[in-house]
């Protein structure tokens, strides 16, 4: 076991960690309390390899077959190590990683446009029988809203909806909005459906892009709805409104200012954005190797101190900042809960170690939210400082009034396959 005993004696305190080596010997970590998991180590070359670089030698570890979980599954793993490692000022373990160097950090963020396309290309353009097997049937891949924990998940991303649509101050019809990352058009048909605005959805992968254009088809509402392959930093139009949803993670640091200065260029005098994305509540940090290599290449998800300089630069006016702390936690318990019923369907269309690596992503991604300072900024922004009522009453009389309207017609079909 070499140098991994000494990494797990300093970092697993708390919970009861068994690692089996690869000779069969027992070796037993914390302090027996709280969480409990067993591991089976199949070779020797593994525990140097997470002793080295642990985020990706667990990682491609358990994708391998080389860590075989005997007790417990990889969220209960990996909720063991991050709840040791949590962030919190009293906690003396906590690594949120800020002495990597600047330009390291930007060198994996370089989102050309060609490369951002790619990027996309490399999560997005998936099957897409794997998204319908673990999403809601609306495919909304973004941060629910929980009103209450046990509310379903097709009803907390129904409600997200609701509550992003009220920020977007559509107070009469006919307002043009530019939906930004539209995914496979969801949200866009959602605002056409409630308060017939008239939507333009661009995204960069080729998937989404089909699927979402079949369902403006289907839905009848080509004139108001349209959706294009397209670059943000090519689109010339000017709109009322623009919303922008789990897309802004892939911007990349380097042209956050670029991404502002297109949207304030884009918005009408007295137009109105609402941004939505995966923010740290600890700080400007580094996306993890594996999840770099595996899932989102050129990927980063940002510290509020972060995002802020480039809208002032912009000369936007930041006019509402909510965060949704453990929206995401929950709204990722049920895609693991679901991708972990799906195994033999997901399998079936990949193969065993892809389904390994897309659970070890769903349990890491839910540990973030849970114990490392993950949340979910909304930003609402605008030109003038006069563009939205100076209190937040409207967006709450906005979503009473969607919330008490029949549900959305479209929410329960299934997108087409």
């Amino acid at each position: 076991m070499g140098p991994l005993s000494a990494l797990l004696r300093r970092v697993v305190r708390q919970g009861d960690l068994t690692v089996i080596d690869a000779d069969g010997q027992r070796h037993r970590f914390g302090n027996g309390q709280g969480v409990s998991c067993t591991i089976r180590l199949t070779d020797r070359r593994i525990p140097w390899a997470i002793a080295m670089n642990p985020t990706l030698g667990c990682g491609e570890g358990y994708m391998d077959g080389r860590i075989v979980l005997e007790d417990g599954d990889i969220l209960d793993l990996i909720n063991l190590f991050t709840g040791n490692l949590h962030w919190h000022p009293d906690n003396e373990l906590r690594n949120p990683l800020k002495h990597t160097p600047r330009w390291w950090t930007a060198l994996q963020q370089w989102n050309s446009q060609r490369s951002a396309r790619k990027n996309v290309a490399h999560h997005y353009d998936l099957s897409g029988k794997l998204y319908d097997l673990f999403l809601d049937p609306d495919r909304q891949y973004s941060c629910a809203y929980f009103r209450d924990p046990a509310v379903g998940l097709e009803k907390a991303q129904l409600d997200k909806k609701a509550h992003i649509a009220a920020k977007l101050l559509l107070d009469r019809p006919g307002l043009s909005v530019l939906d930004i990352g539209c995914g496979w058009g969801g949200l866009a048909l959602y605002l056409n459906q409630v308060a017939s605005a008239r939507v333009t959805g661009i995204t960069l992968s080729e998937e989404q892009l089909a699927v979402a254009r079949q369902r403006a088809i289907d839905a009848g509402v080509t004139e108001d709805v349209s959706f294009q392959l397209t670059d943000y930093r090519d689109m010339r139009e000017k709109f009322d409104r623009i919303v922008s949803v789990g897309m802004f993670e892939h911007v990349g640091k380097p042209y956050y200012e670029t991404y502002f200065e297109k949207a304030c260029e884009l918005l009408k005098d007295d137009g109105v954005m609402l941004l939505h994305t995966i923010g740290r509540a600890d700080g400007p940090g580094v996306t993890d190797p594996w999840t770099r290599k595996y899932i989102f290449p050129g990927g980063y998800c940002p510290a509020l101190s972060e995002i802020m300089p480039a809208i002032e630069r912009a000369g936007l006016y930041v006019t509402d900042v909510e965060v949704l702390r453990l929206h995401y936690m929950h709204t990722l318990q049920h895609w693991y809960d679901r991708a972990r019923e799906e195994k033999d369907a997901i399998v079936r269309l990949y193969d065993e170690r892809f389904w390994r690596m897309w659970m070890f992503y769903l349990a890491g991604a839910l540990c973030a939210f849970r114990h490392n300072g993950h949340v979910v900024f909304q930003i609402q922004l605008a030109r003038r400082v006069d563009s939205v009522p100076i209190t937040r009453d409207y967006m709450a009389q906005a979503e009473a009034k969607l919330l008490s309207a029949e549900p959305w017609s479209k929410v329960a079909s299934p997108v087409v396959p």
